[in-house]
């Protein structure tokens, strides 16, 4: 890249440690360039607060805050609930938040005839795939600026005594300095001593947890909640109807004041590295079981478990940067196709960050009472079945008789 032709730089604009400081540095190493700050809302909520204020007296020439919520959670996470996609457990929420985002700040590149874009993903983290993959598929030829693969910062210690030389304000310190990432599905929490596996995480520490708090802390009596579904996606709560963001929002509240929706796990990067992180997702917690509740009803064996491997697979390919892509796009389709009848009423008892299924129906529950029960009915013959073992089993007799004939173990 030619710094010398790098006037004008489009920043995805945090407010964080990280994207904080690059506005000065991008100043003090590319020319005095402009700085246009992209921060895409996918309902962060508070920290957007005076993000504006920060940004201009930081050196950007201008912020735009983009309001990506309702496409967020609609076009990115409700795709994945309905396909039943986790990685290793973790419900995306970095993940599928980084896509919308990247898309965005692209447009705005060029729409503003930028001449670079900048992030402030570290080299060592899965994001900078996200970013970066996202933006060669909308702005293929757009160069790309990534100042931890350039300074000399070498850890956040050192990103903090920049900051302060540099007069950055922040909303950090030493003492509390925890990576984190918020949006309105999730909160990750990583760093400190949560580097190492075997430190328990500080649930009951005050401010640890944002979004709720730990099963111990959570109340005695049980909370139920009944959710309604519309082709495997969630439409309405406690028989309310409700859009998108809101089912969310409500949920989160739900389950965090139930301790629902923690999860501490290693999870294998995309860049080769084991890493430790602690997840809030109250309201995607009780989404996904609620989903997969009604699923239980409503899909046929076949369709259940092939659906099952497409979902590994599809969290394997939203966690490694590969959305805006052919295989993604098919496997998202055929996942439609699948939810046609997913559509009815779970109820869930929310109780000390537990899930316990409470009674499921739909009007197209493929579970028949008449043949499932144990007592008396008119519909199931018994005898049936020992020609259906018969002709099942027959391999298994066929070479059984073979082993015995040829006297082999």
């Amino acid at each position: 890249m030619d710094k010398s032709k790098i006037k004008k730089v489009v920043l995805a604009y945090s407010g964080g440690l990280d994207t904080s400081i690059i506005i000065p540095w991008l100043k003090e190493n590319y020319n005095n360039c402009e700085v246009i700050a992209v921060s895409g809302n996918v309902g962060q909520a508070d920290e957007l607060e005076g993000l504006e204020e920060k940004a201009l007296k930081t050196g950007a020439s201008k912020l735009y805050i983009e309001d990506l919520t309702k496409e967020f959670i609609e076009d990115y996470v409700f795709p994945c609930v309905q396909a039943g996609a986790k990685y290793e457990d973790y419900l995306l929420g970095t993940a599928f938040a980084r896509p919308p985002i990247a898309k965005r700040i692209a447009e705005i590149a060029l729409k503003e005839g930028a001449d670079a874009i900048c992030h402030g993903c570290t080299g060592k983290g899965n994001d900078q795939v996200r970013f970066e993959l996202a933006i060669k598929a909308f702005a293929p030829d757009m160069p790309i600026i990534a100042p931890w693969r350039e300074w000399d910062i070498k850890s956040r210690e050192e990103e903090i005594e920049y900051a302060e030389a540099h007069n950055v304000p922040l909303k950090i310190n030493r003492e509390t300095n925890y990576s984190k990432d918020k949006n309105i599905w999730h909160l990750s929490h990583e760093g400190l001593d949560l580097e190492d596996p075997a430190n328990e995480p500080q649930y009951n520490k005050p401010g640890f947890l944002e979004m709720g708090v730990s099963p111990e802390m959570a109340p005695d009596k049980p909370t139920y909640v009944k959710i309604h579904f519309e082709k495997g996606v969630p439409t309405a709560i406690d028989g309310v109807e409700m859009d998108s963001v809101a089912i969310v929002t409500k949920l989160n509240e739900l389950g965090g004041a139930n301790g629902i929706g923690l999860l501490d796990i290693v999870e294998n990067r995309l860049v080769g590295m084991k890493c430790r992180g602690v997840y809030e997702t109250p309201g995607g917690a009780i989404i996904y079981k609620a989903h997969e509740v009604l699923e239980s009803i409503t899909l046929d064996k076949e369709t259940s478990h092939y659906k099952a491997l497409v979902a590994q697979k599809l969290a394997e390919l939203v966690y490694t940067a590969q959305w805006f892509t052919p295989l993604t796009e098919a496997i998202l389709s055929f996942v439609k196709t699948t939810q046609k009848t997913v559509t009815g009423d779970v109820t869930l008892k929310l109780y000390k960050g537990n899930m316990i299924n409470a009674g499921v129906t739909s009007p197209y529950s493929l579970y028949d009472p008449e043949i499932a029960t144990f007592d008396e009915d008119n519909v199931y013959n018994q005898a049936d079945s020992a020609g259906f073992i018969n002709l099942y089993g027959l391999p298994t007799k066929v070479y059984a008789k073979m082993k015995a004939k040829n006297n082999l173990n």
